[in-house]
């Protein structure tokens, strides 16, 4: 055994609809897009992260991009296989080696994912080497990332905003209480502007130019102590057919993601009336924390705090706390062995 721990190497990954983390000797190794861009032709990967985000939306016929989780689960097989796979590779520290060495995982979940999305996981990770795989719970991580002690009889909730889906859950006593997991998450922001820009100013934009109007000027509440700037957006011209461009503020921003972030209200409130009581009392002392990208989107913590009445908090770099949270779990494996799943 000794000498296959010393062949083996350790890694936490957050593999995410919108970007794959991945965490090696306690440092962020890769952050990139999940998408990855495949050859029609000889159906070979020509690009993955970054490099296939560039091409978005640009391709020719022989190209085409791919995201291959949806809804934060493994929707195209080989691609995310083969996405995996490629990060791996990329990984400093383990480019210099001969051979690939063995691998010890730990990787996220969402909550409310099925036995057969489970197994997709965990074959992708089989294939890339994963010689020990454990599976972890995407709330659960966010909170260790957080900092939080989820080991103590005291209840804490987690609302992770991610790319496909926002995990709502209530942790005491190192498990997962009371969960939602609704598909109402930074995917569906970007749509709603698309739809938005579409049916208000006829222009029509591409998936890249929505996403970034929701980094810069994207909002959940018409009424912002500081605003940004009003932001000029290029796309076609739905009736003319030509390129057009247009201002936008973010008070419009705020009108297109109304209804979305309505929904993630109302999965919060769920979640709350389900908990149990002296968990519930728990919870009005500590508030809510939220982690994710989609709890980035400004105002969004104050619309929180005004539905729940309670104190709302964003974790302190919050795309990155799920996956310090796994990375934490991989390093005290002995002490989190009861949240892991095998």
């Amino acid at each position: 055994m000794g000498f296959f721990d010393f062949m083996t190497e350790e890694i936490a990954i957050d593999l995410g609809t919108a970007n794959t983390l991945i965490i090696h000797l306690d440092k962020v190794v890769v952050d990139s897009p999940s998408i990855v861009a495949r050859d029609r032709v000889s159906g070979k990967i020509i690009a993955v992260g970054r490099e296939a985000n560039m091409m978005q939306g640009k391709t020719h016929e022989n190209i085409k991009t791919i995201r291959p989780l949806k809804d934060g689960v493994i929707a195209d097989f080989d691609a995310s296989e083969k996405m995996i796979n490629m990060f791996i590779k990329n990984i400093p520290a383990l480019k210099k080696k001969w051979f690939p060495p063995a691998l010890r995982m730990v990787i996220c979940i969402p909550s409310g994912i099925t036995e057969v999305e489970m197994r997709a996981v965990r074959e992708s990770a089989e294939r890339v080497n994963g010689k020990e795989v454990y599976l972890i719970h995407e709330p659960m991580a966010a909170a260790i990332g957080i900092g939080l002690d989820i080991m103590q009889p005291k209840g804490n909730m987690i609302v992770d905003i991610g790319g496909g889906t926002t995990e709502i859950a209530v942790i005491a006593l190192g498990g997962i209480v009371c969960d939602k997991s609704v598909k109402i998450a930074g995917d569906v922001f970007t749509n709603d502007i698309i739809y938005y820009m579409r049916t208000q100013h006829n222009l029509y934009v591409g998936e890249s130019t929505a996403e970034a109007i929701k980094i810069e000027i994207g909002s959940a509440t018409e009424d912002l102590k500081s605003p940004p700037d009003d932001k000029s957006i290029q796309g076609r011209d739905l009736l003319t057919g030509k390129p057009k461009q247009v201002q936008v503020s973010y008070r419009e921003i705020a009108k297109a993601l109304d209804k979305s972030i309505l929904r993630v209200e109302d999965a919060v409130m769920e979640t709350l009336s389900q908990t149990p009581p002296e968990l519930a009392a728990d919870i009005y002392n500590t508030g809510i924390y939220l982690a994710g990208g989609g709890s980035m989107l400004r105002g969004l913590d104050r619309r929180l705090s005004q539905k729940t009445d309670l104190p709302v908090y964003i974790a302190e770099d919050p795309l990155r706390a799920v996956v310090r949270g796994t990375g934490i779990a991989l390093k005290n494996l002995e002490r989190y062995k009861s949240i892991l799943i095998k």
